[in-house]
């Protein structure tokens, strides 16, 4: 599979003639939506269900889509659908739409856990599916997003969601059994590099620092750091090996990262994530 990693550079032409209908109107589905709308999709082809009244107005009048309260109203007119709801009432939610008219449509998941063959299997076949880990960077257009397509989906339909996906940041295409890991890895990431900013804050508030002064020295550095990473195309070794001078302040702290088990607390966490998406797979 192409495991190459793009830019949002092509693909936009072809969104813009379709009807595009969200199953959830949360953060996530707020995110594609902005980015859909900064891509040249008029927002009257942009449909939400969505529970909350208060989301629903607020999708309204920040991005002019249609929006309405049942999911059903949204099955009908949209040929692609996104499911944005948790894996957690995905049953109830395909239940609920499996006695609409959902054959022949796209569906795009961006549901943790939840594989192809068990929503084409709640939607009665005659749906092609494809499945996407986005995260949460994409409210700002950065998102790191992994696609994998079901049994029946065709080459245009990859084509389709990846160009949803390249408006909101990088792409990649993996195997389906690599999800649970990309949503471990990238999925759960920016909590991790959160709390890392924090602690770098923290650190230099301990030291002196002012809170704002070192919150933006802390966020511009981990910035500043991932884009040589993804500009290079150098190993984040290499990288580290230029920063760290003999003798030096860099390698007196990492010799503290390393006593502390830092590289190995991440891997950790990222098993443990990936294991509770195998869980909510399984449930």
């Amino acid at each position: 599979m192409d495991s190459e990693v793009r830019k949002p550079i092509t693909g936009v032409e072809m969104l813009k003639e379709t009807r595009i209908g969200f199953i959830g109107g949360g953060n996530m589905a707020e995110a594609i939506i902005k980015g859909l709308l900064a891509g040249g999709v008029p927002a009257s082809n942009i449909m939400t269900a969505e529970p909350s009244a208060e989301r629903r107005e607020l999708l309204r009048e920040t991005y002019g889509v249609s929006v309405c309260l049942n999911n059903e109203e949204v099955v009908l007119p949209c040929p692609v659908l996104i499911m944005a709801v948790k894996p957690q009432v995905c049953g109830d939610v395909l239940k609920g739409i499996a006695s609409g008219n959902a054959q022949g449509k796209l569906i795009v998941s961006i549901m943790a856990g939840v594989k192809t063959g068990y929503i084409e299997a709640a939607l009665n076949g005659g749906v092609r599916v494809v499945r996407v880990m986005p995260n949460t960077p994409a409210l700002v257009l950065e998102a790191a997003s992994a696609i994998s397509p079901g049994s029946l989906a065709t080459a245009d339909d990859v084509a389709l969601v990846r160009s949803i996906f390249e408006l909101l940041g990088t792409t990649c295409e993996v195997e389906e059994k690599l999800l649970d890991a990309v949503t471990g890895l990238s999925g759960s990431g920016p909590a991790y590099v959160f709390t890392f900013i924090e602690a770098l804050s923290d650190a230099g508030v301990k030291n002196g620092l002012p809170r704002n002064v070192a919150s933006m020295l802390a966020a511009q550095t981990v910035l500043g750091s991932a884009k040589m990473v993804l500009e290079t195309g150098d190993h984040p070794a290499v990288l580290r090996e230029r920063v760290t001078s003999p003798g030096g302040t860099t390698i007196a702290g990492l010799h503290v990262l390393e006593n502390e088990g830092l590289r190995g607390t991440i891997m950790t966490a990222v098993d443990a994530a990936t294991n509770r998406s195998k869980e909510l797979g399984e449930k």
